[in-house]
């Protein structure tokens, strides 16, 4: 397996650069999907959840809820 960083992906249009971290649905150990729902994230235009961009599992979590999150800024680390 390698390892594999999960980042704040574009927020697209005038949604800005920045989200707020609302729910965490995966912990360390979890095996996920592609497609799978990792974190929930609120910006003041809207809430939206971020998908596993491949199947693995979550090595570690680098976000709680109530953090603040930049586009790039890493979610969680995966080994795929």
């Amino acid at each position: 397996m390698a390892d594999y960083t999960v980042e704040l992906p574009s927020l697209g249009g005038d949604a800005g650069d920045e989200a707020q971290v609302s729910f965490v649905y995966v912990k360390a150990g979890d095996k996920v999907m592609e497609g799978d729902d990792l974190v929930e994230m609120v910006t003041d235009k809207a809430t939206f959840n971020v998908p596993c961009p491949k199947n693995g599992v979550v090595k570690a979590l680098r976000v709680s809820e109530g953090d603040s999150v930049k586009v790039g800024d890493p979610l969680c680390d995966m080994d795929v």
